[in-house]
């Protein structure tokens, strides 16, 4: 394999690791190679640091490794020392950090059951990696085991999702698929969602179990996602509030707070 490295002495990156390590920065190769970009000494820290997702190899400098000689025995000898002008080879950061990690993306079957016992959100075409990375942070805050995104969502492996997760990617599960897909498979369950002219959100009883679905940035929930809704939950504005619309992950974030009332 391309990223087997029994030892861990200074070694150059060979031309293959690099052009395949850049291509991961593309969905489509993400998805052929089954692999994902993990950058940062905090995010490659909670990635050595769990065991739900295999880490294919580690790039890093000669300083991260004597700073991190813990973290570097959990690599199990898939380290490879680096000089700086190296790693910025490989980074898609401006200014590349101190570690590199390549991680494979779980193959793991979506999850049918969760939503029967817990919340969890559903994302119906959710285009921001900002938003994405929040969401799922959110997730992991509130005890959300899963997020569900529509096959239109931006990519969860997408390297800003990753950075802006701040590590929640590594603990709350995710799978891509249709919503009338995971309904078929997950029976009668609630399925709240964010809409405008539903009933007031502050007054609800929110469900313990179930799908909280968050619309698009711009459009916001689809009418075909909207059929499937057996609530529809709105965020009240203050008379004096002139904003539109609320950002995606802050919707979430409310959502997510107000289902704690009561259990």
């Amino acid at each position: 394999m391309v990223f087997s490295h029994p030892e861990t002495t200074f070694r150059m990156l060979t031309q293959n690791q690099i052009r395949l390590i850049s291509s991961l920065e593309v969905k489509k190769y993400r998805q052929v190679n089954s692999l994902f970009v993990v950058e940062g000494e905090k995010m490659v820290s909670e990635l050595l640091l769990q065991d739900r997702i295999a880490v294919a190899g580690i790039w890093g400098t000669a300083v991260w490794a004597e700073r991190n000689p813990e973290l570097r025995q959990l690599g199990g000898g898939k380290f490879q020392e680096v000089s700086e002008p190296e790693l910025k080879k490989i980074s898609s950061l401006t200014t590349p950090n101190a570690v590199l990690a390549v991680a494979e993306i779980p193959g793991e079957s979506p999850d049918f059951t969760l939503p029967r016992h817990r919340l969890c959100f559903y994302l119906d075409d959710i285009q921001d990696p900002g938003n994405m990375g929040a969401i799922l942070r959110i997730a992991d805050w509130f005890g959300f085991p899963a997020v569900y995104c529509s096959p239109g969502s931006v990519d969860i492996y997408n390297s800003k999702v990753i950075q802006s997760s701040m590590g929640a990617v590594f603990r709350v599960r995710s799978w891509e698929l249709l919503l009338d897909e995971l309904l078929a498979s997950a029976g009668a369950i609630p399925v709240a969602g964010a809409v405008f002219n539903g009933e007031n959100v502050l007054e609800a009883d929110l469900p313990a179990f179930g799908l909280l679905v968050i619309g698009n940035e711009g459009r916001g929930i689809s009418a075909k996602t909207e059929n499937m809704l057996t609530r529809r939950l709105t965020i009240p504005r203050h008379p004096d509030g002139r904003a539109e619309s609320l950002n995606a992950s802050v919707a979430a974030g409310i959502l997510a707070a107000l289902s704690l009332r009561g259990r």
